[in-house]
């Protein structure tokens, strides 16, 4: 049995998505302005030298996930919410259109579906309202829910907030000093690189993490993303996976889409499953008829 053939024994209960790069192109161009102001940002308020600035960006996102996540390990002091205000706050936003083609195939999914993003609340939102998406995810995992600034009464709290769209706290998973470990190695060399306080994919802490939040099964989960990394943690944390934005599988991903449009064809079992249990409920209903009449 091959991969995509143990792929589609599964029994779906949680779709979990990406959102940049993954619910719209690369194309639009957003990918790359939000870049430049995060090179604006370190060159503006961090005083970084010019010369360093758009290679350290791309170093630190490679090796942390997020340029954001590398500049704190490196010990640069800055407002998170700041941050995220200049980098996002004037981005192009109008380059994102209503994806009404998109939006029906979600609707039309019948297991529940959650954004799983490295981005702030108040992109997603952004993005997801542009888009014509806000109302086809039950929650948005996001920055804030895997670095929240407070403390949840209990994990009946955490997990509503996550799926009401509010601010989890994810302390309450894991312990303070598995997100403050001190170093780690960089690529396949002995060099050690300080680890950032900050939670976000790849690392498969943010992955268990986001399982645990969303409270689904990953055996019973297929995660869609844009990022290569971001596949491989996930195969690691038991997901499935889907590469988007890609013709050709990469390690840890069991099927590979170049556009999301074309989920319905890669994945119709997604659709079978819901036609499989009205099908059975209808059997069911005209048995019980039959009996009712006899």
């Amino acid at each position: 049995m091959d991969t995509v053939e143990r792929l589609n024994k599964a029994n779906y209960e949680c779709l979990l998505f990406d959102m940049d790069d993954t619910l719209y192109p690369m194309s639009t161009g957003v990918n790359y302005a939000c870049r430049k102001n995060i090179e604006e940002y370190m060159l503006q308020f961090l005083e970084i030298e010019a010369s360093e600035v758009p290679r350290m960006c791309l170093e630190l996102y490679k090796e942390y996930g997020t340029t954001m996540a590398g500049l704190k390990a490196l010990g640069y002091e800055f407002d998170n919410d700041e941050f995220h205000a200049f980098v996002h706050g004037r981005l192009p936003y109008e380059r994102l259109k209503p994806d009404p083609v998109l939006r029906n195939l979600l609707l039309s999914m019948p297991q529940r579906k959650i954004i799983f993003t490295n981005a702030d609340k108040a992109h997603a939102d952004q993005v997801l309202t542009r888009l014509g998406l806000d109302d086809c995810f039950e929650g948005i995992i996001c920055f804030e829910t895997l670095n929240p600034p407070f403390e949840p009464n209990s994990y009946e709290d955490e997990v509503y907030r996550c799926l009401s769209s509010e601010e989890p706290d994810y302390n309450l998973f894991f312990s303070e000093s598995e997100r403050k470990a001190e170093v780690i190695h960089a690529g396949n060399d002995d060099t050690l690189l300080p680890k950032s306080q900050i939670l976000c994919k790849p690392s498969l802490e943010a992955m268990e993490a986001a399982i645990q939040i969303a409270n689904v099964d990953p055996k019973k989960t297929i995660f869609f993303d844009d990022s290569i990394r971001n596949i491989a943690s996930g195969k690691a944390a038991g997901l499935h996976t889907v590469i988007v934005g890609n013709s050709e599988l990469v390690p840890g991903a069991d099927l590979a889409l170049t556009s999301i449009h074309n989920i319905k064809e890669a994945l119709p079992e997604i659709w079978e499953e819901e036609e499989d249990h009205f099908e059975q409920v209808v059997q069911s209903t005209a048995v019980d008829t039959v009996i009712v009449l006899a």
